[in-house]
C-alpha cells in the first residue's frame, strides 16, 4: 500500500502528514530512550529486515496481482507499538526518498494506513488473542484486521481526494478481499519470525527486553540475503493497490494535477538513487539474479540500519566524550 502522489489532493495529503507527525511526536514521548537504548540495535536491524522483506511480492493466485508484507505487526510484537511505528516510518521514508517507492506527499498516508493501524490496534488484539490461542491464529488475526484498516483508509483518502477514477464502492470491492488475502500470508510470517526469535531468545516476547549480538547478527544476514538475493524471484504482477486501480480506473497510474504534484515529482526524481530499485542506467542480470534489485536491497538494508542506529552511534560518542 505504497500510494503515489497521484492518488491524493494536497489537502489530504497535507492533513496526513499532519496526523502522522502527532502519531511519531506521542510515540517518541512515550517510548523512553534511555531506558530502550539497548533495543536501538534491534530496531536498526529489523527496520532493514522489514526494508528486505517489503521487497519480495508474492503472486495471489487467481487474481493477476501480488503482494508484500507491511511488517507493522511484526514490529510491533518485537518492539513495542511506539519504537514499531517509528521504525517503520524511518523505512517508508527511505523508500520514498531514495527508492521513489511511494509518493513524498503521501508519505503520511503510508506511514499511517500501514503503521497506525497495524501497531495501535492490530498489535493491541494480537496480544489479547495470544493469551487465549495460540501464535499463528493469533498473528493471523490481527495482520488482517490491521491491513483490512489500511486499505480501507486508501479509499477513503481517495474519496476525500475527489478521484473520481475511483469509485468509492467499485475500488472497496477490489481492495478489501485482495488485501485479506495479503493479510493472511502477512499474519503467517509474523508468527514464523517471532516464533524463530522466541525460540533464539524467549525473553524477546515481551517487547521492553534486549536481544542478544548474535540475533542482531542472523535478522541483519537475513535482511541482506533477502535483500540483495531472494528479491531478484519477487514476483512481476501489480501489487494489490495497483491492481485494484487497474481494475476499477482501467490504469496502474493516475495523472498528478497541481504544481505541488509536479514539484515533489521532480524532486523526487533527482533524490532517487535507485528508482523502483533498479539502476538508473538501467537493468542487468546475472543468470537469474537482477543486478540493480539486488544493489538496491544490499543498499537499503545498510541505509535503514545506519539511519536506525545514528541515535545509538551519538549517544555512545557522547558518553565517550
Amino acid at each position: 500500500m505504497h500510494m503515489a502522489d497521484a492518488l491524493i489532493s494536497p489537502a489530504v495529503g497535507i492533513a496526513m502528514w499532519g496526523a502522522t507527525a502527532g502519531v511519531a511526536s506521542y510515540s517518541l514521548k512515550k517510548l523512553n530512550i534511555e531506558a530502550d537504548e539497548k533495543k536501538l540495535p534491534l530496531m536498526g536491524v529489523l527496520g532493514a529486515f522489514v526494508f528486505a522483506a517489503q521487497m519480495i511480492n508474492f503472486a495471489i493466485p487467481g487474481t493477476g496481482s501480488s503482494g508484500h508484507l507491511g511488517g507493522g505487526l511484526l514490529l510491533a510484537a518485537l518492539l513495542g507499538p511506539y519504537a514499531a511505528f517509528l521504525t517503520l516510518a524511518v523505512v517508508l521514508f527511505i523508500q520514498a526518498l531514495f527508492f521513489a517507492d511511494g509518493g513524498l506527499l503521501a508519505f503520511g498516508c503510508n506511514v499511517f494506513n500501514l503503521g497506525f493501524y497495524t501497531c495501535f490496534i492490530a498489535y493491541p488484539l494480537y496480544k489479547r488473542l495470544i493469551r487465549r490461542t495460540n501464535i499463528w491464529l493469533a498473528s493471523i488475526i490481527a495482520a488482517v484486521v490491521g491491513l483490512q484498516l489500511g486499505a480501507f483508509s486508501v479509499v477513503v483518502q481517495t474519496l476525500l481526494s475527489g478521484k473520481v477514477e475511483l469509485p468509492f464502492t467499485t475500488f472497496t470491492l477490489f481492495m478489501q478481499p485482495v488485501h485479506l488475502a495479503i493479510g493472511i500470508v502477512e499474519g503467517m510470517a509474523t508468527a514464523a519470525v517471532v516464533s524463530f526469535v522466541m525460540k533464539t531468545k524467549p525473553e524477546l516476547s515481551t517487547p521492553a527486553n534486549t536481544p542478544t549480538n548474535r540475533l542482531i547478527g542472523t535478522l541483519g544476514l537475513l535482511a541482506l540475503l533477502i535483500g540483495g538475493i531472494f528479491s531478484s524471484v519477487a514476483s512481476s504482477k501489480p501489487d494489490g493497490l495497483e491492481w485494484s486501480i487497474l481494475r476499477t480506473a482501467g490504469t496502474e497510474e493516475l495523472h498528478t494535477t497541481t504544481a505541488l504534484h509536479h514539484a515533489l515529482e521532480r524532486l523526487q526524481q533527482s533524490l532517487a538513487l535507485l528508482p523502483d530499485y533498479n539502476l538508473r542506467s538501467g537493468g542487468a542480470s546475472i543468470g537469474w539474479l537482477d543486478v540493480g534489485t539486488s544493489v538496491s536491497g544490499i543498499i537499503g538494508v545498510f541505509i535503514v540500519a545506519i539511519a536506525m542506529l545514528v541515535p545509538y552511534i551519538m549517544k555512545k560518542w557522547r558518553k565517550e566524550a
